[in-house]
């Protein structure tokens, strides 16, 4: 899981990867001539961006008879890193509850 995690927070911790996951978000699928054409990088930039979402199990190949291919988001690719964030967070709140607990405890 750990692996899984740091795959997918170091494929969205750059700024171009980011928006192409925000271009599959909105269109549900891309080619890499779009996202060539939409971002200020080249072809062969936007092949490696999505080898890294892919590695990272966030992109994958639409199934797609006809050329360019054509890349959509994984069904639950986030789904890792979603749940380590909920987690994360209810833990944190956890904390602050008792921390205010404490803080508006009487004191002798």
């Amino acid at each position: 899981m750990s692996d899984r995690l740091d795959s997918v927070f170091g494929a969205l911790a750059d700024p171009t990867r980011r928006a192409v996951v925000e271009t599959l978000l909105r269109d549900g699928t891309t080619t890499v001539p779009e996202l060539a054409r939409a971002l200020p990088i080249t072809r062969q930039a936007v092949a490696k961006h999505l080898t890294a979402l892919g590695d990272a199990g966030l992109v994958e190949r639409a199934p797609s008879p006809t050329r360019p291919i054509r890349y959509r988001l994984t069904d639950d690719g986030l789904g890792p890193a979603a749940a380590w964030i909920e987690a994360t967070a209810a833990a944190w709140d956890t904390r602050l509850a008792r921390l205010k607990r404490s803080l508006e405890a009487p004191h002798p």
